[in-house]
């Protein structure tokens, strides 16, 4: 017993040779250059979240102090960030945190971070595509067209409503985009995105001349005992609901095998990404909650729009809806395209069945690309908008401790059995440390149902891997060899 039980603990430290990834990534086409990372990175993180999230973390959380929250989740994401450009320099492979903690400290640890990202994943492309039909809803009630209650949101019988019929729609458009190949979809995202930041642009100055500095007053409103809103317990906990503005940075990784050039390409993506969104971000909040009272975004998933509509700029509120609607969909484009990857990389370890690791004549692993679509499809017309936006920060902030303490891990080996990086997080070996603690604080102020869900999450993952990945994964198949 003894015995068995230390070969099993020895197992579980067994490390996938750098070598297997880059023979078996071969197959998928590197054509993204950096244009093209930091418009997928800044279509995730400039997405969904800046034009939904700010009245809703400011009414639950913060009250005007909303960009103090972004400034926070920035600097937590900044730091990984270094740590993500850094790996991603001497370890170009997809999946991101999977494949390099499984290089790094064994391929127990790295399905345990992968599993985190898939959490992150899912629930994102479901929390993007409810975020792209609540913006549908609203610009189809402008026209006076609305859709049976049945179908506008996810299953709450007391509201009437069962099946999100247009967030499963969406979902689906975007899964037939990624199948015809990355480089097409690349270039839609490029254009996109960029439509998408004018438009940003134009809301900001269009609502500044809205704006009421009252509303701004007190700017951290008093805590409220046993809540998380007010004070600096409600800017934590709107950071942590905020975190997922920045799951771009691992959706920009995941991709880090179909890019030119990554050991240069990838940290200026990375950081590019960072320093844009984040601007946007304080910008568009200041002026949202500068329009009208925090309270009153209270459940509001099209806050922009509808502060537009509420001051009279129907003409600009409408085109904003517009461009939310499609540039929405440069969000559920990144983080699918990103999700379907770390499907692949299950797949091609074997932790999954191995259908999920195949590419087909297009360089797609359309079986995991399909895999995720469906899943998706059923997350996002089910559960509500506000449920998912909870519970995405947790496996994004999971991956990026782990991410974070790799650094320790992979720097003696740099320039040794690994590459030298081209990018290196600087203050080491202090700053890593320090990443992985920010992290770890903003994961505590996740609320309650979150964290419970995390660890029902992990256990049901645990159980798939020594059940089925422990057996079937290549490395045990090398070490039977």
């Amino acid at each position: 017993m003894v015995v068995a039980m230390r070969k099993l603990i020895e197992r579980l430290f067994w490390k996938q040779n750098p070598g297997v990834y880059q023979q078996k990534d071969a197959k998928l086409t590197p054509s993204l250059r950096t244009i093209d990372l930091i418009g997928l990175g800044t279509g995730m993180v400039v997405g969904t979240a800046i034009f939904t999230l700010p009245g809703i973390v400011a009414a639950e959380h913060t009250g005007p102090a909303v960009p103090l929250a972004f400034i926070v989740a920035a600097i937590g994401a900044g730091l990984s960030a270094l740590a993500y450009a850094e790996m991603s320099s001497v370890l170009p492979f997809a999946g991101s945190a999977f494949s390099w903690i499984n290089v790094l400290f064994g391929e127990f640890f790295g399905w345990v971070a992968g599993w985190a990202l898939l959490a992150e994943y899912l629930i994102s492309v479901a929390f993007v595509a409810s975020g792209w039909s609540a913006y549908m809803q609203g610009f189809l009630a402008s026209l006076e067209i609305k859709l049976p209650v049945a179908l506008t949101g996810g299953f709450n019988p007391a509201k009437g409503s069962y099946v999100d019929i247009l967030a499963a729609l969406a979902i689906l458009v975007v899964g037939i985009l990624i199948s015809r190949g990355v480089h097409q979809v690349s270039r839609i995202e490029n254009f996109i995105v960029s439509i998408k930041l004018l438009v940003i642009i134009m809301f900001v100055v269009v609502g500044m001349t809205a704006i009421q500095t009252k509303n701004y007053v007190p700017f951290i409103p008093p805590h409220k005992p046993g809540t998380s809103f007010g004070g600096w317990h409600g800017i934590i906990a709107g950071t942590a609901q905020i975190f997922i503005a920045y799951v771009g940075f691992d959706a920009i990784a995941a991709n880090t095998a179909e890019t030119k050039n990554p050991q240069k390409t990838m940290p200026r993506g990375l950081i590019g990404t960072l320093v844009l969104g984040t601007g946007f971000f304080i910008a568009v909040s200041l002026v949202l909650v500068g329009m009208f009272k925090y309270s009153r975004y209270a459940n509001n998933a099209e806050p922009a729009a509808w502060a537009l509509r509420q001051s009279g700029h129907y003409l600009t509120a409408n085109l904003l809806s517009i461009v939310a609607i499609v540039g929405i969909f440069s969000a559920l484009i990144a983080i699918l395209l990103a999700s379907s990857r770390l499907i692949y990389a299950f797949g091609r370890d074997g932790l999954l069945p191995k259908t999920l690791g195949v590419v087909d004549g297009r360089h797609v692993p359309n079986h995991a690309l399909w895999v995720i679509t469906f899943l998706a499809m059923i997350l996002g017309s089910v559960f509500p908008f506000t449920f998912l936006a909870t519970l995405v920060s947790a496996g994004t902030l999971v991956a990026f401790i782990f991410v974070s303490l790799g650094i320790y891990a992979l720097r003696p080996r740099e320039g040794k059995d690994l590459p030298d990086a081209q990018f290196k997080m600087p203050w080491y070996p202090v700053l890593p440390t320090i990443s992985a603690l920010f992290s770890a604080v903003i994961f505590w102020g996740l609320n309650r149902d979150a964290k419970i869900l995390m660890v029902g999450w992990f256990v049901v993952g645990l159980v798939i891997y020594f059940a089925y990945g422990l057996r079937h994964s290549i490395i045990n198949q090398e070490h039977r060899d």
